[in-house]
């Protein structure tokens, strides 16, 4: 008790964000908030297997040009996070600490991307809204629970994030400082941009550029000559930029003989990038009403700060943060699907606003109302956490899980730390303990509920029983109907049969002797008449039964083999 009193102090929340050595305490509770499930999670459908395996096809065949999913090509999508995971995948098996079946192996750019933006948002920040606002910052941007989720994910958005802070810290520091930006500064930003598009095509160059035109509108840009612009050396940097990613798109298009580059020119890949080829819905305002969650715990504090912010315009820091979310913001929620962690870009200029107007003792009160509410928000936000882990593992399994009703009492106390901030009017405080009494809520999340659930994993149960059934089969000699989820070819390998029905996995096991095929349950009758049909003697070797979370829906699949 007395730790946890300790833990609580407002001498120990005052005097974190003064320290010295800012850097590694960020480090230290990134790890504390992001290693809780990295390396137990399974692979999940659907984006983060289809990297992951297109990636370890690029280690097995050593072609680092064209992306493979299996055998379909997948060149419209830019090839970096691919490279950066297969060289994790490398240096991993070099050092003989993991290897390519590993999927953890490929989430480390994820981690690594996640890291760098918040240790880049707490080293920019000084400049933009002073030291402890700067850490606090970094803090509420570490404990987002979008961001910690994006960590466990190997794909894009968490890297796409590290590179977006890079890019915006260095424009800052052109903006702020316009003298002081020479240009090696001036290469770093749109170098940054050239690698981010070899991420994510044009998000972070998108970005920039809705910053940039928002502070040449703001500031009336052509009765002053915009200084800060003439710092960033457009006119050599954006060719620069080009010339950063362009080695690649030359090298794709030679390789598929022209045809990524008449899909590029087609609009198809500039449709697919920013992830439009996911068909998500939302209402409109779907992000802000969203935020609650995907940025717990410092959505609260945001809210707060910003009728403040507002107010606060004509503060050049204040006014570049403003430039930086609010036009990402609007164009994400007019133009890209409803997924939360698309509008990642604008949460390091939130969480900085939120700082600021947290430390700021001359601060801006908000509403009643809006104080109200978002407390309220954060307040659910943790008792729906909570209830969540206790209750996925009887809505998944069936079954009561002891570990996961952890849950209950770490969003008891996080409702509990909280409360007792704010009643002390210590925003700032009330800030940076939210963020640490979220770890215990996300590590049972993420760290003991998830991995330990059975129905949703599906594809590595079912690899373990083909294994059981058929010890070394070799990959071609397995086929499935009846689920066709990414992650059963990581699993399983990339050369499997995805069958198109009941009659073709009875077609399939004839085919050869020695195969092995697994059957869903709505394709059973029509496998079995066919075998029959055909006068295969069938046996069962196993089964495995579990929930398809990409469909919706229960699905059970049974192994089969013939008797020859």
């Amino acid at each position: 008790m007395q730790a946890l009193r300790s833990f609580l102090s407002r001498d120990f929340l005052d005097r974190l964000p003064e320290t010295r050595r800012p850097l590694p305490w960020l480090a230290l509770l990134c790890l504390l908030l992001w290693l809780p499930g990295f390396f137990s999670i399974p692979a999940g459908d659907r984006d983060e297997s289809r990297f992951a395996q297109a990636s370890r096809q690029m280690v097995e065949t050593g072609d680092l040009v064209r992306i493979r999913f299996g055998e379909v090509e997948r060149n419209k999508k830019p090839a970096g996070i691919h490279w950066l995971q297969a060289g994790s995948v490398r240096v991993l098996e070099t050092l003989r600490l993991g290897d390519r079946h590993d999927i953890w192996a490929y989430r480390i750019p994820s981690l690594a991307g996640a890291l760098l933006a918040v240790l880049a948002t707490a080293h920019f920040g000084r400049l933009l809204v002073g030291r402890r606002a700067a850490f606090l910052g970094a803090a509420l941007l570490a404990g987002c629970f979008v961001l910690g989720v994006e960590t466990h994910i190997a794909k894009t958005d968490a890297a796409l994030l590290g590179s977006v802070v890079l890019a915006m810290g260095l424009m800052a520091r052109a903006y702020l400082q316009p003298a002081g930006f020479g240009p090696g500064a001036a290469a770093g930003f749109w170098l940054v941009l050239g690698v981010s598009i070899l991420l994510k095509g044009p998000i972070a160059p998108m970005v920039a550029a809705l910053a940039a035109i928002t502070l040449a509108v703001a500031d009336r840009a052509w009765t002053n000559g915009a200084p800060w612009l003439r710092a960033l050396r457009p006119g050599w940097g954006v060719p620069l930029m080009v010339l950063a990613a362009a080695p690649w798109f030359i090298a794709v298009t030679i390789a598929t003989e022209g045809r990524f580059l008449a899909e590029a020119l087609g609009g198809d890949m500039l449709s697919k990038v920013g992830g439009a080829d996911e068909n998500h819905w939302g209402p409109p305002g779907y992000y802000l009403l969203s935020f609650g969650i995907a940025a717990f715990p410092g959505a609260f504090l945001v809210l707060r700060a910003a009728p403040g912010a507002w107010a606060d315009r004509l503060q050049p820091g204040t006014r570049f943060l403003l430039a930086w979310a609010v036009p990402t913001w609007l164009v994400f929620e007019a133009v890209t699907t409803k997924l939360p962690h698309y509008v990642l870009p604008a949460y390091p200029a939130l969480m900085l606003l939120a700082a600021a107007w947290a430390l700021d003792p001359l601060r801006q009160a908000p509403p009643r109302w809006l104080a109200w509410l978002s407390t309220a928000g954060a307040l659910a936000a943790a008792a729906g956490l909570g209830i969540a882990a206790a209750a996925l593992p009887i809505l998944a399994d069936g079954r009561v899980d002891a570990l996961s009703l952890l849950g209950l009492p770490a969003a008891a106390l996080f409702c509990w730390g909280l409360l007792r901030m704010l009643r002390e009017g210590a925003p700032a405080r009330a800030g940076l303990l939210a963020v640490l009494l979220a770890i215990p809520l996300q590590a049972t999340a993420l760290g003991l509920v998830l991995p330990r659930l059975e129905a949703p994993w599906i594809s590595p149960r079912l690899a373990a029983a083909v294994q059981a059934a058929a010890p070394g089969l070799p990959d071609e000699r397995f086929g499935v109907v009846g689920y066709h989820e990414p992650s059963l070819l990581f699993a399983l390998g990339g050369e499997i049969r995805l069958l198109r029905d009941g009659a073709a996995a009875a077609d399939f096991l004839a085919g050869e002797p020695g195969r092995l095929v697994a059957v869903g349950d709505r394709d059973l009758a029509r496998f079995r008449s066919a075998a029959e049909a055909r006068g295969l003697a069938v046996a069962e070797r196993g089964s495995v039964a579990g929930f398809n979370y990409s469909r919706g829906r229960r699905v059970a699949l049974t192994l089969y083999g013939t008797n020859r």
